[in-house]
């Protein structure tokens, strides 16, 4: 039996009977004792939908109750988090969002709740690679001559985003400000609705998941010249990461599973040893590898000092710039 797989039967052990506490916790509740619910603020069909359910799929065997999928979309995500965050604070409605969240709460100052005082952090679920992608007619095959061609016609190119304030677009905003270039932004509804301009070189930039990319990127539709994390992403190990190409730059996307506020630590830890068991579990990581994206899971203090480091740079970067804010 290789070390992997001990640590995986180790940590599903531990789910179910090692944690402190967890004595007292099943004799109390028998938690999990019915099935739990994990809320999408997203319509159904997307990646962040896709990985949700990949993940709620191993933690039901491991946890040995149903975790089912709802979506509830609307308000940028807002409806389905709101919703969460009113919800029972028992461990059965949980929250499962992405670096979006993050973003929303960020740019909206009008929100009713507070992201970081009305969610408790379960477990960082998966961690993808933005990659930024250019039309095939645009002269450029690396990151610095894009760069400089940016430079030397400040003003001159636009690139889209899927909307104002999102993750895309700030992490578009945050490129332009670590090169110290000049180019014009496009908001449209969602990246899909961009694509036909950037294709055709109306727009000359996007930033983009790779999950949602890579098919575009593999058949040459448009071009990838960085991704923007720390490492190359495995779906695209051709592509340079920005810190290779001698940008400081590193913005990753990712997954997350919150619960209410107040729910008890104690549940939080078992679920977040699930959610880490699950993403160890071969068939997952293979799932996951598959559409681009990187398995996880972690304890809830990792995501925790995630989620405030995320929070400070966006809520810094849109002090520094209001236009960036949603109107």
């Amino acid at each position: 039996m290789n070390n992997r797989r001990r640590c995986l039967l180790g940590l599903v052990a531990i789910a179910g009977c090692s944690l402190p506490g967890a004595g007292s916790l099943n004799a109390q509740t028998d938690f999990p004792s019915r099935p739990i619910r994990i809320v999408v603020p997203l319509a159904a069909g997307g990646g962040i939908d896709l990985t949700a359910r990949i993940t709620a799929q191993r933690m039901s065997q491991i946890l040995g109750q149903q975790v089912v999928v709802e979506n509830q979309g609307g308000g940028g995500g807002s409806v389905g988090t709101g919703f969460v965050i009113r919800a029972e604070p028992d461990g059965y409605t949980l929250l499962y969002h992405s670096v979006t969240g993050v973003v929303h709460a960020a740019v909206t100052p009008d929100l009713p709740y507070d992201w970081l005082r009305d969610l408790k952090p379960v477990s960082l679920i998966t961690r993808f690679a933005p990659v930024m992608i250019v039309p095939p007619s645009l002269p450029v095959n690396t990151l610095q001559q894009f760069i400089s061609l940016l430079k030397e016609n400040p003003g001159k190119y636009s690139y889209a985003s899927s909307g104002t304030g999102t993750a895309v677009h700030l992490a578009a905003e945050l490129f332009k400000q670590k090169a110290a270039v000049n180019i014009v932004h496009v908001p449209y509804r969602g990246t899909g609705a961009a694509m036909p301009d950037l294709i055709a070189g109306r727009v000359v930039m996007m930033v983009d998941g790779v999950p949602i990319q890579a098919k575009n990127i593999e058949a040459g539709t448009v071009r990838a010249l960085a991704v923007t994390t720390r490492t190359r992403s495995p779906a695209l190990p051709n592509v340079p990461t920005m810190m290779e190409e001698g940008l400081e730059y590193q913005v990753p996307f990712w997954t997350a599973l919150y619960a209410p506020a107040k729910t008890p630590s104690n549940i939080v830890e078992k679920l977040a040893v699930a959610a880490k068991a699950a993403m160890m579990d071969p068939a997952t990581v293979k799932r996951l590898a598959d559409v681009g994206t990187e398995s996880v899971g972690s304890d809830p203090a990792e995501l925790d000092r995630l989620n405030r480091e995320q929070y400070s740079l966006y809520s810094n970067l849109v002090q520094q710039n209001k236009s960036l804010m949603p109107q």
